[in-house]
């Protein structure tokens, strides 16, 4: 049975219609339908259905750009992943449906002993970081990594896997005492709170003045100056964000006068522009939740009904950790 194309009610006299007319159906026979079980709900999800992320979709859609869930059925040319098996999958838009089709090259298997609620958590957030860390900043384990937004989805899952896998330090800022509370103990060696004193000082503080050798920003503004600022002789800065809603603009000279760099990391895109390196990030991220060496956190799960009770949950930044849907 070719999946789509069944769920379409597109009929086999169909399909020889579109063959003889040249049509290419080979895309549809390496689709695989999938019975979703969680739904990752990220800040984009919110941007795209208000028309404002940076990919436009044509409406109406389904959002929701992760998920994990079960193998359902598969076209004939799909080999990566058998029906009942156990996936993630990281659709761009979708996901938060109880069923959803998607080409095999969007799945990874779970591992038996990974829970689906955490490996729902791994694409974006976890994604999003392994990137930062690992791709862009080039993270060293004697270094000292900034984290803002620290007790985000993301901030969480960058503190995970600079301490765990990179073996580095980690100093994470949020907005509030409880939030910074939360962030010790997610394995932050210090925390900062930039709503009450000067980020820069503290983490000049911190640092005994020398600064920090990466910072991951996400929140934009005055927070990415300080951030900017804090950075070593040679640091690297990756911008993530802008949750604070202004961003900002660069100071050249600063870039020139420390010889530090500035750089994006946008998970989406790498997707289509490397898929290698995109693969490559989610096998490394199941592994690493395989072998207990990351322990993603999830903040709050909410049912598919409460799905405006959880985008409003995002909206008021009341969130600590991923916000998942649970399909079932």
């Amino acid at each position: 049975m070719l999946c789509g194309l069944h769920q379409a009610g597109v009929s086999l006299l169909n399909l020889c219609s579109w063959l003889n007319a040249g049509v290419n159906v080979w895309p549809l026979l390496s689709q695989v339908r999938v019975s979703v079980h969680y739904c990752g709900l990220n800040f984009a999800d919110i941007l795209a259905c208000q028309g404002l992320y940076q990919e436009k979709h044509a409406l109406p859609f389904t959002p929701g750009m992760e998920f994990s869930g079960t193998v359902k059925e598969t076209g004939e040319n799909v080999s990566a992943v058998k029906e009942g098996q156990r996936v993630i999958g990281a659709t761009g838009v979708s996901a938060m449906a109880e069923e959803c089709i998607v080409d095999e090259k969007a799945l990874w298997q779970i591992p038996d002993n990974v829970s689906s609620e955490d490996a729902a958590v791994l694409p974006v957030a976890y994604g999003t970081a392994w990137l930062a860390l690992h791709h862009r900043a080039r993270l060293q384990p004697w270094e000292t990594v900034l984290v803002t937004a620290g007790a985000g989805a993301t901030g969480l899952a960058i503190i995970d896997l600079a301490v765990s896998v990179f073996q580095a330090k980690v100093i994470a800022a949020a907005g509030s005492d409880p939030k910074c509370q939360l962030v010790l103990e997610n394995g932050a060696s210090h925390a900062v709170n930039y709503s009450q004193n000067s980020l820069r000082e503290q983490v000049a503080a911190l640092t005994g003045g020398r600064g920090v050798d990466v910072a991951i920003e996400a929140v934009g503004g005055d927070i990415f100056k300080a951030a900017l600022r804090s950075l070593v002789w040679e640091g690297r800065i990756v911008v993530m964000g802008f949750a604070g809603g202004k961003i900002p603009s660069i100071p050249a000279n600063l870039l020139l006068l420390k010889n530090v760099s500035a750089m994006g990391v946008y998970w989406g895109r790498y997707q289509q522009e490397d898929f290698p390196l995109f693969s490559s990030a989610m096998s490394s991220l199941l592994q690493y939740c395989q072998e207990g060496k990351i322990h993603p956190r999830i903040g709050a799960v909410f049912k598919l009904e409460e799905v405006n009770e959880a985008f409003n949950h995002v909206l008021q930044r009341k969130s600590t950790g991923k916000v998942i849907i649970s399909m079932k």
